[in-house]
């Protein structure tokens, strides 16, 4: 039996930048993942995900975006390619709004570097962007987007080059703790280890027992289309944005990017329950209307031929919150899953948190608010 000082179960952005760290740390580590690596039938594919550091969600998040912005330069640096592009986010929005009120909260909060747009400011500096009158918006510079495939792929590269093993198209079958060590058995073998971290994403609920908490996964869309006048929307021209809508949750979307079909945008809202085990990744003309209302309603200079579209999965805690932690009553196993769609940002320091856990039981990064004590 092939011993090892962590498995981690799930390499997507999660579990591969938690084997980077393990690795960098020296630690015997093996990543099992059940798909490709990368893959596109989860939650971290579509060329680009934003990052922001004046987070609406909450402002708890913002001391580990900090480590966040110097991990993703670290893994640019060790892999001498560009994943980070630290290009400003816009958010757009009613003043007592959720993005708006929640962005000027946490950076007033933390110091954060922003700049206030009333109507008028907006509709001169960005004009791509059609909103109601009693719209302002917020423009930070520190926020942009990171390439996530691109990203995925530096994470394994360098853990393999630290020593660490992976697998693809592995799943694991089932699992075992006991005072000895944990146990993992796959349809290629057998493997023991000191601590497991469970990375599963939508498939965490079937492969984590005792979690004691449901995560709810459903589908999400992403567009691409060719706006009418594409010289607005280039990677000079737009930062990354975000809408208020209407019915809840945003729209949001990037500049256009070489490599990228066209103008990519979504709407960031409650999605449709989705069995992840279905074979398929489903999108119909239907789907289309998440992210066309957006375009007709505020920026019409971009309501163009459809390009492409591609479905992605929430795994959604009770909060929306992100769950990280060990879990009770086993100690030799971690567990990080709920990313509730606003994730992937955070995946360069939730490897290192993680890491944290495993392998001393704690961790000084300010994750603790995040942990299963909250749900009682």
């Amino acid at each position: 039996m092939t011993s090892y000082d962590a498995i981690v179960i799930g390499v997507g952005a999660m579990g591969a930048s938690a084997c980077w760290e393990l690795a960098r740390r020296g630690k015997r580590v093996l990543g099992l993942e059940q798909f490709d690596i990368p893959h596109s039938r989860g939650s971290s594919h579509g060329f680009s995900r934003m990052i922001r550091m004046a987070y609406y969600e909450h402002p708890d998040y913002v001391p580990l975006l900090r480590r966040a912005f110097e991990r993703w330069y670290q893994l640019e640096s060790a892999s001498g390619q560009k994943l980070f592009y630290e290009i400003g986010g816009l958010y757009m929005g009613r003043t007592d709004g959720n993005i708006v009120n929640g962005s000027l909260r946490a950076a007033r909060e933390h110091g954060l570097s922003h700049e206030w747009l009333d109507h008028g400011s907006l509709r001169r500096r960005y004009p791509q962007f059609e909103l109601p009158a009693d719209y302002v918006g917020i423009f930070e510079n520190r926020a942009g987007f990171l390439l996530p495939e691109r990203a995925i792929a530096a994470f394994v590269i360098e853990a393999l080059k630290h020593g660490a093993e992976i697998h693809g198209h592995e799943p694991v079958i089932d699992w075992s703790t006991d005072d000895r060590g944990a146990t993992v058995r796959t349809h290629r073998g057998t493997y023991h280890a000191e601590q497991l971290i469970f990375c599963g994403g939508a498939w965490s609920e079937r492969l984590i027992r005792h979690l004691g908490v449901p995560l709810n996964v459903t589908r999400q869309t992403l567009g691409w289309v060719w706006p009418k006048r594409p010289e607005l929307f280039g990677l000079d021209t737009l930062p990354a944005w975000a809408i208020e809508r209407p019915a809840g949750g945003i729209w949001y979307g990037f500049p256009m990017m070489p490599d990228s079909p066209g103008f990519k945008l979504a709407a960031h809202s409650p999605g449709e329950p989705f069995d992840p085990s279905r074979p398929d990744r489903p999108v119909s003309a239907e789907d289309e209307t998440s992210f066309r209302e957006c375009l007709q309603r505020h920026i019409r200079a971009a309501d163009g031929p459809l390009l492409s579209m591609r479905m992605c999965m929430y795994t959604n805690s009770p909060d929306e919150h992100f769950i990280i932690d060990r879990l009770p009553n086993h100690p030799r196993v971690t567990v990080a899953c709920g990313f509730s769609g606003h994730g992937f940002k955070f995946a360069s320091v939730v490897g290192e948190v993680l890491a944290d856990l495993a392998m001393d039981g704690m961790t000084a990064l300010p994750a603790e608010f995040l942990g299963l004590k909250r749900f009682g």
